[in-house]
């Protein structure tokens, strides 16, 4: 029953605030849900992690410890972002720029995309999780439209476009594992249910399973941000609402690769061999590597952290293919601190924006002198994003780059070349708008609890577990990468 309720929960939310998300007090209400589903969340990780796995729904909805991590990370960060939007959402009302038309368009469309990412993260059958990333990406889609100005309506296409392109070739993957499955669990809904595949992945047929893998990774590699269809996530991100960029980059990204770590626990039964490995490393090394570079001359600043975004998953996506114990759990925790750090810098990048009226870099200046706290946000956001100590990512980013000395050797420099340019491009960038004259006519962003309230618990936490890494944290993750077989290595 909880596993259910976890997914009604924004259901039911989507449902109410379509009917009445253009009345007073709607916001809130979304607020309400959102924290709603994160303490249901909580409770299903709690159940997961007590007494099992737990499965619902006629085997259709499933979840064991690597998905409750997740679907955690995800009703936290949403609750997070939704108290975040109330305050955001105030701002640019009273500046007349949303009708409650609108309002209530977001309002109802952040619901489905929350339950969307849940779907995929609970769903045991292969097909309802691809139509799950569907329908974020339709949700996604209108979202980022929601201005209706040119550029974001040509960044929504743009998106749909790309991400339609990935999300038919993991189509064709889908049906490519259901090809290789139905020989061994028989015709029918069963040949796509994940824990059905996962007891029998060493009798599915490799050649087949070896290809579907390819798709997969292609395919929703474009929803992870992945070289090459990746051009999308800079354009959204810049075009979006702020909210919206937060939890694309915080919660959407790992959702995408969450799906691609599925289907890898079967190719690696099924193959037994590196391809799987080899594939990962090099998306994910590539991606990070481009991203770094292409951030060396970004003037917008939503499109700089959207870089970084495309950085911090590849490297992800490189540790789970290097594989062994180490670099798995860095992996995992690399996802983690990446949600918590960068929607909290989004969040500070959004009110940048109000208060400057500019998303251009050149044109913002001065931060440091005219809204302080924010440039402390923006400050110790960057500490944290580039992976300097005590913050969780310099954990993750030394783990990774210590098991890539043991296991692939060759790849240290291009690593260390990526992150000491994506370090010098971030902090020139902060120290060029928190200095500085010549800005707009400043617009004061008076301090508000829901202002950056949001902002210092991200950053909080993750602080936290970069310092202390509770002995509690440290056995849920061991026991989440366990449960896949995700920790065994090549």
């Amino acid at each position: 029953m909880i596993l259910l309720a976890t997914v009604l929960c924004p259901l039911a939310g989507a449902l109410v605030l379509g009917a009445i998300g253009d009345r007073r007090g709607a916001a809130h209400a979304n607020v309400l849900i959102s924290f709603l589903t994160f303490g249901l969340s909580l409770i299903l990780a709690r159940q997961v992690f007590t007494t099992g796995p737990v499965t619902g729904v006629s085997e259709q909805l499933f979840s064991d410890g690597f998905s409750a991590i997740f679907v955690v990370i995800t009703g936290g960060v949403g609750a997070t972002t939704s108290l975040f939007s109330l305050r955001y959402m105030a701002i640019e009302k009273a500046r007349g720029h949303l009708s409650p038309k609108r309002t209530r368009l977001y309002l109802a469309l952040y619901q489905i995309f929350v339950l969307t990412m849940l779907v995929v993260l609970v769903s045991n059958n292969m097909g309802l999780l691809w139509v799950s990333l569907e329908g974020a990406t339709l949700a996604t889609v209108l979202l980022v439209a929601w201005t209706r100005t040119p550029a974001s309506v040509k960044a929504a296409w743009k998106y749909f476009i790309l991400c339609g392109v990935g999300i038919a070739l993991a189509l064709f993957g889908t049906i490519l594992l259901y090809f290789a499955s139905e020989k061994t669990l028989g015709p029918g809904g069963t040949a796509l249910l994940w824990t059905h595949l996962d007891a029998v992945k060493t009798s599915l047929e490799p050649t087949v399973i070896g290809l579907a893998f390819i798709f997969f990774i292609v395919g929703y590699g474009t929803k992870v941000g992945l070289v090459p269809l990746h051009s999308w996530l800079p354009d959204a991100h810049a075009e979006g609402p702020t909210p919206i960029s937060a939890v694309l980059s915080g919660l959407l990204l790992n959702v995408a690769l969450y799906a691609i770590l599925r289907v890898k626990v079967l190719a690696d039964g099924s193959l037994h061999n590196a391809l799987t490995s080899h594939l990962l490393m090099g998306f994910g090394l590539v991606s990070v590597l481009l991203a770094s570079l292409s951030m060396w001359n970004r003037k917008d600043i939503k499109r700089l952290f959207a870089y970084s975004s495309i950085e911090h998953m590849g490297l992800a996506t490189f540790a789970f293919g290097l594989g062994g114990p180490v670099a798995t759990f860095a992996g995992l925790l690399h996802m983690t601190a990446h949600s918590l750090i960068k929607s909290a810098i989004f969040f500070v990048v959004g009110h940048v924006v109000q208060t400057s009226g500019t998303q251009k870099i050149p044109e913002i200046r001065n931060i440091a002198e005219r809204t302080p706290d924010l440039a402390k946000g923006l400050l110790v956001g960057g500490l944290a994003i580039t992976g300097l100590p005590p913050f969780a990512i310099f954990a993750s980013e030394f783990m990774i780059l210590s098991s890539a000395v043991n296991r692939a050797p060759w790849t240290l420099l291009p690593l260390l070349l990526a992150l000491l340019v994506t370090f010098g491009v971030i902090f020139r960038r902060i120290q060029e708008m928190n200095g500085g004259s010549g800005h707009p006519v400043p617009r004061p962003l008076h301090s508000h609890v829901l202002t950056f309230f949001p902002v210092w618990i991200h950053y909080g936490l993750a602080l936290f577990i970069g310092l202390f890494f509770p002995e509690t944290i440290g056995r849920l993750y061991h026991s989440a990468l366990l449960s896949i077989g995700l920790t065994h290595g090549r």
